[in-house]
């Protein structure tokens, strides 16, 4: 009632009430370079320093404790990755898993699920990998944020099963294998059983629910597969039409 009275009255001290709240809002002070730039450089120094203890005092540490075994220059974002479940993580040299990505292992396996990414490979903030087998990513591979990779379904699709609790069949966890220089955009989604060939892309939002040949773009939800074009000669721009 206050608020309200104070918001809409034409009194004149809802309007001084009002007409303070905007000249508080409006409030700014001048920032001259020569002051302002060196405060600039003291807060970015501090934050630097700070989120470098982070990452490689903590955030780092604990990842390769979940790792089985990982090569050189293994580097993380300053967020804790998200680990579920018991499972294999084999990481190759110069590999780095940026943000907060998920890392989700099966538990009702005979065989330890296993996730290798090889060397050289970049991967983006907001990334889920579930894995009940096995999820292979090759060397020097960029994946971008918000990509999800899965080699199950994660429940039964009979609705009797599903509800009491009964895991998926074998027949349906079918391992997915991202080969060499592969490009996967932000927000796509492999589905199971997937292989992508070496040097492919696919773009951004895609859903590739089947296999996609070497040095091919993959685009749309389903994904559609287009050859990649041939890199141009540059010895041929310069001959005369």
């Amino acid at each position: 009632m206050i608020r309200t009275t104070l918001a809409t009255s034409d009194h004149w001290f809802p309007r001084l009430v009002r007409s303070c709240r905007q000249a508080v809002n409006n409030f700014s002070v001048p920032a001259p370079r020569v002051l302002a730039m060196p405060l600039v450089w003291i807060v970015v120094a501090i934050r630097s320093a700070y989120y470098f203890m982070v990452r490689v005092f903590v955030c780092e540490p604990f990842f390769k404790a979940y790792c089985t075994s990982y090569g050189r220059n293994l580097h993380t974002g300053v967020f804790l990755h998200w680990v579920q479940g018991r499972g294999r993580l084999i990481i190759g040299d110069d590999v780095s898993i940026d943000g907060k990505c998920n890392f989700h292992f099966g538990a009702r396996r005979s065989i330890p699920p296993t996730l290798t990414i090889g060397s050289n490979t970049s991967i983006g903030h907001g990334c889920t990998f579930a894995v009940n087998k096995q999820i292979t990513i090759g060397r020097g591979c960029l994946i971008a944020g918000f990509v999800s990779m899965f080699d199950s379904p994660g429940h039964t699709t009979d609705p009797a099963e599903r509800a009491a609790g009964v895991p998926v069949p074998d027949e349906e966890v079918r391992p997915v294998v991202v080969e060499d220089n592969v490009w996967v955009g932000w927000g796509s989604v492999i589905m199971p059983g997937v292989t992508i060939g070496k040097n492919s892309v696919v773009a951004v939002g895609s859903v590739v629910t089947s296999d996609i040949p070497p040095n091919t773009m993959a685009l749309g939800n389903p994904a559609r597969k287009f050859p990649l074009p041939p890199k141009e000669d540059s010895t041929s721009l310069s001959k005369p039409v």
